[in-house]
């Protein structure tokens, strides 16, 4: 009887409780006592339970269930019992591998729980039967006790890989696409063929190796995690299936499943440094704490800069003192900077920093070698230990506006070496310092305000420069909201509005600084800018109208012509002869 459960004959199998209407069936029902008999789904399946389980989890499909069990016909005569092989049954639940009654059924038992089952001949033989032990459309009922279930995860929600954990791992954090991982595996056919054993590999996981399902998986698992795979064609090797690799491996025939014991050993994590990829970091070792150095932090480090062939270029902090620079003040190349800038203390880092965050386009003459221009460079990195700037919140009041001033000073440097996204950062920074200004002193409230104007103004520069004017307006009108009649601010403001062609308003904010500046000569020649793009648009705007008038005109004309057209033509007339 065991066979018939393995290959069932008949029923449906649907993968969730929802599309069978178990679930919503289930859902708020009153607790259902011992004794009593209850209906599960709307397909004529009974269940009584005849012993309470423990706790409130349920399998779900996918688990392995053991199970002891007796089958009988509704007369009472015995088939089919577990208790008989003196072993328990188990099986893989919501696969098919049983009728359709106990798929249904057993998903509403708790660990410990006996019960026993009413299955109407459509959720089990149905009407060819199991001869010569179960006649045609008979109805069965099987008391079943849940032992205990093993937890299957269904990896890609389609049934495709199933993942059954035999030993936990540690922590909770998983590997994700950029990481390198390194793993054991074991893939075998269903009835136990070696298909290949491989006692540590590494590979990144979005690259994968072997078949799709190790990626899948290991994207669910822990340090040290040891599980069962299995795996239908589709993250196996498919329709074309897989040649023996040598050995005494086996061949994978076309649509196999594989079952895959798979060890996650150790992972390195990899981290897009950079939005667009081209600075990457791997932990080669993890650091300590949460803290990481912050702009302006001092570091110390020890680390080796690589070319792509291994040539050493750079060695410092490993037979001297550490390395030491300061953070976000191109000291050194900008991907080191910001890859230094995600670490913590004590971590050691693999950065793989491409040209346009290295050297660039132009050679570089170095310690050891010259970088060739156009190189991607690699650096081994360890952070011994840094010390942060301090934060707002860390300073007294007239700290805050000592360091806010210095911030400025900083953005006014980098914006006369025309490093305007720089600057702009330093003047955002400047400004955060003074923001909430609630525990100054008047003296002081007065002294945060005008630096707060000159940041405003200093960084409205910077994006006209950037060519972000949407918020070189905003930054100026922050200004008149302080200073209603800051000249630099309305002559900034008609800069951006000219070049997002609101001219009316330009023309407002020019007027207006006249009139407080009368003899300013910037905004003079703003304003005669201004005059010069509003003939620029007038006559571009005369040609545009202007051609559509004369479009518009020439198919008045062709309009006319038709229907002289259809005017002058001859009808045709009947003929009067008979």
């Amino acid at each position: 009887m065991e066979d018939d459960f393995e290959v069932p004959t008949a029923g449906k199998f649907n993968d969730s409780d929802e599309e069978d209407g178990i679930g919503e069936e289930m859902e708020g029902a009153p607790a259902v006592k011992v004794g009593e008999e209850n209906e599960i789904g709307k397909d004529g399946l009974k269940k009584k339970i005849v012993k309470e389980g423990d706790g409130w989890e349920t399998p779900i499909n996918g688990d392995e269930v053991e199970v002891h069990y007796v089958g009988s016909l509704l007369d009472g005569t015995r088939f089919d019992s577990s208790f008989d092989r003196e072993m328990p049954f188990k099986f893989k639940l919501g696969l098919g591998h049983v009728i359709q009654g106990w798929d249904d059924g057993i998903k509403t038992m708790k660990k410990g729980e006996k019960a026993l089952f009413t299955i109407p001949p459509g959720l089990a033989y149905g009407e060819s039967g199991s001869p010569p032990t179960i006649p045609p459309n008979a109805t069965l009922q099987f008391e079943i006790e849940l032992i205990s279930w093993t937890k299957v995860k269904d990896i890609c929600k389609d049934g495709g890989i199933f993942k059954t954990i035999l030993t936990e791992g540690e922590s909770w954090q998983n590997p994700k696409d950029p990481d390198e991982v390194m793993v054991k595996f074991e893939a075998r056919l269903e009835d136990g063929g070696l298909v290949s054993k491989i006692d540590e590999v590494e590979f990144t996981v979005k690259d994968g190796c072997f078949c799709p399902a190790l990626s899948r998986a290991v994207k669910t698992m822990k340090k040290g995690e040891k599980a069962l795979l299995t795996v239908k064609p589709q993250y196996a090797f498919g329709e074309k299936g897989r040649e023996p690799a040598g050995g005494d491996e086996c061949a994978v025939p076309p649509n196999t499943n594989l079952q895959i014991t798979l060890e996650l050993v150790s992972w390195k994590t990899v981290s897009e440094v950079t939005t667009d990829r081209r600075v990457l970091k791997k932990i080669l070792k993890e650091g300590e704490g949460y803290d990481h150095p912050n702009d302006g932090s001092v570091v110390q480090v020890k680390l080796v800069g690589k070319l792509e062939d291994g040539t050493v270029f750079v060695n410092r902090g490993h037979n001297e003192a550490p390395f030491e620079f300061k953070i976000d003040e191109e000291q050194v190349i900008d991907g080191l900077d910001r890859g230094v800038k995600t670490m913590k203390k004590g971590e050691v880092a693999m950065l793989t920093i491409h040209p346009e965050y290295a050297f660039g386009s132009t050679e570089s003459h170095q310690e050891s070698t010259t970088v060739p221009a156009n190189s991607t460079v690699y650096y081994n990195v360890e952070l011994i230990s840094f010390e942060k700037e301090k934060d707002s919140w860390e300073l007294s009041t007239p700290e805050k506006i000592e360091t806010s001033g210095r911030k400025k000073e900083e953005g006014n440097t980098l914006f006369k070496r025309k490093k305007y996204e720089r600057a702009s950062k330093r003047y955002e920074k400047a400004l955060s310092f003074i923001e909430y200004d609630s525990a100054f002193s008047d003296d002081e409230k007065q002294q945060a305000k005008v630096l707060k104007i000159s940041c405003n103004l200093n960084n409205a520069a910077c994006k006209l420069k950037l060519r972000d004017y949407k918020q070189a307006v905003k930054l100026c009108t922050k200004v008149l909201d302080a200073d209603s009649k800051n000249v630099k601010a309305l002559y900034r403001r008609a800069q951006a509005y000219i070049e997002l062609v609101d001219l009316d308003l330009a023309e407002l904010d020019i007027k207006k600084a006249l009139e407080i500046d009368p003899d300013n000569r910037d905004v003079k020649l703003e304003y005669k800018l201004l005059k010069e793009k509003v003939k620029e648009y007038n006559k571009k705007d005369a040609e545009f109208y202007g051609n559509i008038f004369a479009k518009m005109n020439k198919l008045e004309h062709l309009n006319s012509a038709n229907a002289e057209k259809k005017q002058d033509a001859v009808p045709m007339t009947i003929d009067s002869k008979a």
